[in-house]
């Protein structure tokens, strides 16, 4: 059967999605980067060092989501940034767009997974953090298997939780903030450390382009999606910001920066680890690396979907469940990927080869935007990336920037990524799949 022909008659995903969901989907797939895992730029930067990176990477996202959200509802298909690419430069950028999407995605979940892991044993030491781990991949990657509306509600309940704690967490510390905490050695390896700090304060926001993975399944996709993505990137620049300026001056800040609960131990340290509100604390705590777990699965999910439909995978892992309409085989697909990821046990290593397929795929998407302005002049854009050419070359700098110090500061996960995208596209070739014309 002709790819195109079997493209269009597979089941279709359900359209369940509004603005409140969309919103939900991209905060949720963040906010547990406001819980853990910038903490690490500390060690490598410093509070005043992290903070300058956090204001290099905001822009650059503030500047990204508003030009991909130009993408994003021109083009509304679940491969998102795989879509964009190949649209713009054919079958090899969709693959190389594809194949940093699902590094950033996949590599993301087990990061967060060992990091619900650490939260219930901080709560309940006798656990085993791994154990933990692999029961919240099967859990969540079974309420993401009952269906896309289900799994959005409950995302939007589990965001909304974990927003309110994340106010009272500010709350209950702002009144401890000393100031010579935070300038306490605040850049200890000068403008190098804030390079070395970019892909910890990627963190903050990465994944947010994940709702472009569920663009299909979005009602009037031509205002829902932009009302989702702006709304979302506001909520999470001003969480941001807050949390980690008001972390950095509870205490000395070297005490926080090398491990997966730093916001528990910071009321811990203001109320006393013992103290009813501190083991409630981190009880709640884990609905906003839920929001985030739970939401990465449905995007990862979509992406191996797209990517297998498109026949760059194995088809079978285009399968939708005739039930639920989800599709099951990718879901479980990627989260085998995750578990035997989780063993390596290196949450910052995780972050960084995540944070290092993300920027790589923005750097293509904002070039597949470029091109397709030219080649594509005509195309219908609902929405117009704002201040058109210079938000998209901001966004594109900036990415090019983070990239090369993620190569900088981590030479040998950099070559295990690049290697495997040329042995990928060496086999593709060999294939003869960038010779076929069939748009996506």
């Amino acid at each position: 059967m002709h790819p195109a022909q079997q493209k269009k008659e597979q089941p279709a995903l359900k359209k369940t999605l509004g603005a409140v969901h969309l919103w939900a989907i991209a905060v949720g797939l963040v906010i547990s980067g406001e819980y853990f895992g910038w903490n690490y730029g500390w060690g490598v930067a410093g509070t005043v060092g992290m903070l300058w990176a956090t204001g290099i990477v905001t822009i650059l996202y503030l500047t990204f989501v508003f030009s991909f959200t130009e993408l994003t509802t021109a083009i509304p298909e679940a491969g998102g940034p795989f879509a964009y690419a190949h649209k713009a430069f054919g079958p090899l950028g969709g693959l190389i767009a594809g194949y940093a999407t699902l590094i950033e995605f996949l590599f993301a979940t087990p990061a967060i997974a060992y990091a619900l892991g650490a939260y219930v044993q901080f709560l309940y030491p006798t656990t085993n953090i791994l154990y933990n781990a692999i029961a919240f991949y099967a859990l969540f990657t079974w309420i993401n298997f009952i269906g896309i509306k289900e799994s959005a509600i409950f995302t939007l309940i589990v965001t909304l939780l974990a927003i309110a704690e994340l106010l009272i967490y500010l709350g209950l510390v702002a009144p401890h903030f000393k100031m010579e905490n935070f300038m306490q050695n605040s850049m200890p390896f000068g403008w190098k450390g804030v390079f070395a700090a970019l892909p910890f304060a990627v963190w903050f926001y990465l994944a947010i382009e994940g709702v472009a993975m569920v663009a299909e399944e979005a009602k009037d996709h031509h205002r829902s999606i932009p009302r989702g993505y702006i709304t979302g990137i506001a909520t999470l620049t001003f969480l941001a910001l807050a949390v980690m300026i008001a972390t950095g001056g509870i205490t000395r800040w070297q005490d926080l920066s090398a491990i997966d609960y730093p916001l528990p131990q910071s009321i811990g340290i203001v109320l006393g680890r013992n103290s009813g509100i501190t083991k409630f604390f981190a009880g709640i705590g884990l609905f906003g690396l839920v929001a985030s777990f739970h939401s990465i699965i449905t995007g990862y999910s979509r992406q191996i979907y797209a990517l297998a439909r498109e026949n760059y995978l194995p088809n079978f892992l285009a399968a939708l469940h005739p039930k639920y309409k989800t599709p099951h085989w990718a879901l479980i697909a990627g989260g085998l990927v995750g578990i035997i990821s989780i063993y390596s046990g290196t949450t910052d290593k995780l972050i960084i080869f995540s944070a290092l397929g993300a920027v790589f795929m923005y750097m293509i998407s904002m070039v597949s935007l470029f091109k397709l302005r030219i080649d594509e002049a005509k195309m219908h854009r609902p929405f117009a990336a704002p201040f058109y050419p210079y938000f998209p070359a901001i966004a594109l700098i900036l990415s090019t920037v983070c990239l090369i110090a993620i190569i900088y500061y981590n030479i040998w996960l950099s070559i295990l990524f690049f290697a495997a995208l040329l042995i990928i596209i060496a086999g593709f070739m060999l294939m003869g799949k960038h010779k076929t014309k069939e748009p996506v």
